[in-house]
């Protein structure tokens, strides 16, 4: 038996799918109020409940052979610390727990390239890099650094745990949608008219599930491996969807200091209007930063 917390997720319901296609058994932890969409038509047992919630983990984990812990909050806007640290942080702690009273073989944690001290400009991201939260700028990776340090501890007292650091992953069934999904959305619909300088590595979803799959199966305990792809630059990005559209790329760029002007404003509007702003002071930060990783 495989259970996994955060399977409505996009990178969850990939995961499903490629287990289920194996034909293993599969235990899905969901939170009550998500909607089962992602996993209809998929053989899979739904077991309901919260990572902050010892009991309803030890549900679905209990008879479990391996854990495939995804279910984290992802936020690029401010004010989110507490529930950050709620669900990355003390919930992956919980977790860690479970694991060890209910006898999982094998823990496979999806940490996340943010939770990675940023190298200096030269160096690519590699799994020497270290998870110190003290020394991240966000408070989304601030709080996966934290969970991640968590399953480290809990590797200290015996439990075998694998820990993977995507980079941005993009791809198929994305039903919430994720933040790049959003961007597509917008851009599908004409209402993506500019562009930012900036670049990222993004990661085919199924991709990063087979890499959770070969994790259970071939990697080393207290291990951290990056899974990347390609870093692409905004305005590649942008060009790429031009042509699956046909929508014309944005030809007006935004320069760096108007973005940095106008990225508060949106955060704030978005608050105001609990929405989520397409970009953020987070988000810009993270397009200019050092995301080449060592493939």
């Amino acid at each position: 038996m495989i259970a996994i917390t955060g399977a409505t997720g996009h990178l969850g319901n990939n995961l499903v799918r490629a287990l289920a296609g194996q034909g293993r058994d599969v235990r899905c932890l969901v939170l009550q109020r998500d909607s089962l969409r992602p996993l209809e038509g998929l053989d899979v047992e739904v077991v309901h409940g919260d990572v902050r919630d010892r009991d309803a983990l030890a549900r679905a984990f209990r008879g479990a052979d391996v854990v495939f812990h995804l279910a984290s909050v992802i936020a690029i806007t401010s004010g989110q610390a507490r529930l950050l640290d709620a669900v990355n942080a003390r919930g992956t702690r919980n977790v860690v727990e479970t694991c060890l009273e209910c006898g999982v073989r094998r823990l496979v944690y999806t940490s996340s390239v943010h939770a990675l001290v940023e190298p200096p400009r030269g160096r690519a991201i590699d799994e020497d890099m270290p998870f110190d939260p003290d020394r991240i700028r966000f408070a989304y990776g601030k709080s996966k650094a934290r969970g991640t340090l968590a399953v480290l501890d809990g590797v200290r007292r015996g439990l075998d745990a694998v820990i993977l650091s995507p980079t941005g992953i993009i791809g198929p069934y994305d039903f919430a949608p994720s933040e790049m999904g959003r961007l597509f959305i917008a851009y599908a619909r004409g209402q993506v008219r500019a562009y930012v300088d900036g670049g990222y590595d993004f990661v085919d979803v199924r991709d990063v599930a087979l890499g959770h799959i070969a994790a259970s199966e071939k990697g080393r305990s207290g291990h951290a491996y990056v899974l990347s792809g390609e870093r692409v630059t905004v305005k590649a990005l942008l060009e790429t969807l031009a042509g699956l559209t046909g929508i014309p790329a944005p030809r007006r760029r935004i320069p760096g200091w108007a973005a940095d002007a106008i990225a508060p404003l949106s955060a704030l509007f978005g608050r105001l209007a609990r929405t989520k702003p397409l970009f953020t002071p987070d988000s810009l930060y993270y397009l200019r930063s050092n995301s080449e990783s060592n493939h």
